[in-house]
């Protein structure tokens, strides 16, 4: 298996894992939202809590330049310590939620 495949694979597995959790409070759905032909994987919360609609983005990953790109992260486990532990290396995960100028200062890739 050529190494974006392997990428993908390991991106869809912990999509699905973070989706399996659902929020305690309010009716909220988790949903796990996954275009291959783009390579977009998505988390989303769905629902209310009580008078307050939600619809959140917790994890959004994307493949970008044979790159793992990291949009998002809300979870209470960081996505690339679990992209890490999956298997995929440092130099291919950006934290894109840090401001370009920042990400020299992470152990992560820049872009």
């Amino acid at each position: 298996m050529d190494k974006l495949a392997r990428y993908r694979e390991i991106i869809r597995q912990l999509i699905f894992d973070y989706a399996s959790h659902k929020p305690d409070n309010g009716q909220i759905e988790t949903e796990a939202v996954i275009d291959l032909e783009r390579d977009h994987y998505e988390v989303l919360h769905i629902g209310w809590d009580g008078v307050r609609r939600i619809h959140d983005s917790v994890v959004h990953i994307d493949i970008i330049n044979d790159k793992v790109w990291i949009q998002d992260d809300g979870t209470s486990k960081p996505v690339a310590e679990a992209l890490l532990e999956a298997g995929i290396l440092h130099k291919d995960i950006v934290l894109d939620f840090h401001p370009a100028e920042l990400r020299q200062y992470t152990d992560f890739a820049v872009s």
